[in-house]
């Protein structure tokens, strides 16, 4: 059995081609069949304006401290390396900045809620347009590469600013919200798509759950209001929901481990690179499974074995060539 290494770069970007054209697409056909959403699409009022120590809307503005708190943290341990377990400059910068958003939308949503009107949306809308961009390109640095990652990470903050810039010019918001579907649709579809690098990926979906039913939660804000008799609106617990966003992240963060670190049938693999389409492996023979290499194709005696190996080196190779 073989596998072609000079076979795998076209493929790759053939579907990177296609991912693009069909987020394009998506793009094009939102603009088109949704209406235009004006920053006063809605007032400002929301079920719980209870005031309490002289502070307005006191718990949708104090339900926005989780979010400071797990921001700062993040932010610390994303720059510091010890806890987070991630390989990769370019996630370095997509995770710092995520977090930092974290911390932002602390500080915006607060500044929003004390006094909710059109001047004030964009405090609350900005930050998280920051933190989905940068989640997504911090995905994307895992998945598909770093060099994907990090052009991914500078032009959806681009986007992040033209988008502003048009909510408040054409009073259109539209551009906005595509970006609350970077992690409820964009992410959990991208990860069957592309293989994970990391253990724990399953993190990403519990993510992706638990922000939609944050979203549920902001959408019955009212009803639940008057379900759990006034004590606590559907849009505080929306905070609280979406705080638990970051700390599961962090949590995928600090427990993953590179997954072709090793493999099955005792064969492990401690070095992998590739060069102008040459492959080089340092590995450990255990448990007599025989591996012979060669400049373009690896030999593997064991049927299980390949299948194992062969999806690890398509993963590696698309990373190495990004």
């Amino acid at each position: 059995m073989a596998w072609m290494v000079n076979k795998q770069v076209p493929v790759g970007k053939w579907k990177r081609f296609h991912l693009w054209l069909g987020a394009l697409l998506c793009w094009l056909c939102f603009m088109i069949v949704t209406p235009k959403i004006t920053l006063s699409h809605k007032p400002h009022q929301f079920a719980d304006m209870r005031n309490f120590l002289g502070v307005p809307n006191t718990l949708n503005v104090i339900t926005n401290f989780p979010f400071l708190l797990v921001g700062v943290v993040g932010f610390v341990l994303s720059l510091q390396g010890c806890f987070f377990n991630i390989s990769l400059k370019g996630e370095v910068w997509g995770w710092a900045l995520f977090y930092g958003g974290i911390v932002g939308l602390a500080f915006g949503s607060a500044h929003y809620h004390l006094k909710p009107d059109d001047s004030r949306v964009m405090w609350d809308t900005l930050p998280m347009m920051i933190a989905y961009s940068s989640l997504f390109s911090s995905f994307m640095a895992e998945r598909v590469g770093q060099r994907a990652g990090l052009s991914c990470l500078f032009g959806l903050l681009l986007i992040v600013l033209l988008s502003t810039a048009y909510a408040r010019t054409f009073n259109d918001l539209r551009l906005c919200m595509m970006f609350q579907l970077i992690p409820c649709i964009a992410i959990p579809a991208m990860t069957f798509l592309y293989p994970p690098k990391y253990t724990h990926s399953r993190y990403w979906l519990w993510a992706a759950g638990v922000c939609l039913l944050a979203k549920f939660e902001d959408a019955l804000d009212k009803k639940i209001y008057n379900a759990n008799r006034y004590l606590i609106s559907g849009h505080s617990l929306e905070h609280l929901c979406s705080a638990a966003i970051p700390v599961l992240l962090a949590i995928m963060l600090i427990h993953r481990t590179i997954s072709f670190q090793r493999l099955e049938n005792g064969v492990k693999i401690f070095h992998f690179w590739c060069c102008s389409q040459q492959l080089a492996w340092k590995s450990v023979q255990e448990d007599h499974e025989m591996i012979e290499c060669s400049r373009n194709k690896v030999h593997i005696t064991n049927n299980a074995l390949f299948h194992q190996l062969d999806r690890v080196l398509r993963h590696e190779l698309h990373f190495s060539t990004q």
